[in-house]
């Protein structure tokens, strides 16, 4: 059965400004005590707003458009692995919470990952190639939006623990599921890196504790907002891209071996079929060219939407080599890839009058 239907953000999703995978550069204003009196203006006028689950149930939104629900069907459904669908839809509703934190003016966005979470999380991070952004993705404050900064004020408590004073206490909770529920263990990644710390917690209690403390040893480098605006960033998790290396990388030895892997040998029947496959009017023969090469026409028209590996890192490469069609992705996405594709080009046409940072002139 397909688990389409349990998506748990609604599809306008789809329709959010490119604002959302732009970073912006954070004003500036009083950092101490700002996160205190975050939590104690919740604590004050927050709990007014509490509803109980059954209320929440009657708050959904219930004018989502048809037509966005297939076209969000239709992106989830794209990605040929679970693996890919998780991921996928794990970056969209972080772009739908930034963006519902922007419009509503808040400047911090709390996070309910708890300590098991974020030692799952780690270990999903580095088998999904995230290396580079483990320190943004599992620590405490995550500010790859500038303006709008990620905290993880539960990262501190087990899950039997926060399970356990919400029975205590009697917190009303809401749950809901995921993907992979009801799935088998190796149905994905990370389901089954959740398995497998889940069950070795079972056997060795402080496995979690310590997979989370190696998470807090990990620091990194803030971007600058002149690197935020050359695009150095993820298109789609703004992260620092981690695929600017040197020649001699391992990360350009994989891409070696992979384009190697895949490429085939051109002889005289691929030439056939690709002039049979010619978008010419049938009975004119090929439209290409000249030398003697057979080349159609219909490669100039695939211009509009440029490479987007470029513009990731190395894991948001993987997410988006397993979709069917980037064509699928949302709008805004396509708009701010094009948008630093332009801006890529005119840096190039003007780059000799340009001078460099480094410079002391």
């Amino acid at each position: 059965k397909k688990k389409t239907d349990i998506i748990t953000f609604p599809p306008k999703v789809l329709e959010l400004p490119t604002s959302v995978v732009m970073p912006v550069q954070q004003q500036s204003e009083p950092v101490t005590g700002a996160y205190k009196a975050a939590v104690d203006h919740f604590l004050l006028h927050g709990r007014k707003n509490d509803v109980s689950p059954e209320e929440q149930e009657n708050i959904l939104p219930c004018d989502v458009n048809e037509s966005q629900t297939c076209a969000l069907q239709q992106l989830i459904g794209s990605a040929k692995t679970l693996t890919s669908r998780e991921d996928l839809l794990n970056t969209l509703r972080h772009h739908l919470l930034v963006h519902t934190a922007r419009s509503n003016g808040y400047s911090k966005l709390m996070l309910g990952d708890s300590c098991t979470r974020l030692a799952v999380k780690l270990l999903i991070s580095i088998s999904l190639g995230r290396g580079a952004q483990l320190a943004q993705d599992v620590g405490f404050s995550d500010s790859r939006y500038g303006d709008i900064i990620s905290v993880r004020p539960m990262r501190d408590y087990s899950a039997k623990e926060i399970a356990f004073y919400n029975h205590m206490f009697n917190v009303p909770y809401v749950s809901v599921p995921s993907l992979h529920t009801k799935t088998q263990d190796k149905a994905s990644i990370q389901r089954l890196t959740e398995s497998f710390v889940t069950k070795l917690q079972t056997d060795f209690p402080s496995t979690v504790s310590t997979i989370y403390r190696t998470s807090e040893k990990l620091q990194t480098a803030d971007l600058s907002s002149s690197a935020a605006a050359d695009g150095s960033r993820c298109l789609l998790c703004l992260c620092s891209l981690d695929t600017v290396t040197d020649v001699a990388s391992a990360l350009q030895a994989t891409l070696i071996s992979e384009q190697l892997s895949h490429t085939k040998i051109q002889g005289p029947e691929s030439e056939l079929s690709t002039a049979e496959e010619c978008c010419s009017i049938k009975g004119e023969g090929s439209c290409g060219g000249t030398g003697g090469g057979v080349v159609c026409c219909s490669s100039a028209k695939e211009v509009d939407t440029p490479d987007l590996r470029e513009l990731m890192c190395y894991s948001c490469q993987l997410t988006i080599r397993d979709m069917s069609s980037i064509h699928h992705l949302p709008h805004y996405i396509l708009l701010e890839a094009q948008r630093r594709h332009r801006r890529s080009l005119m840096r190039e046409e003007i780059r000799e009058f340009l001078l460099d940072a480094d410079e002391d002139d």
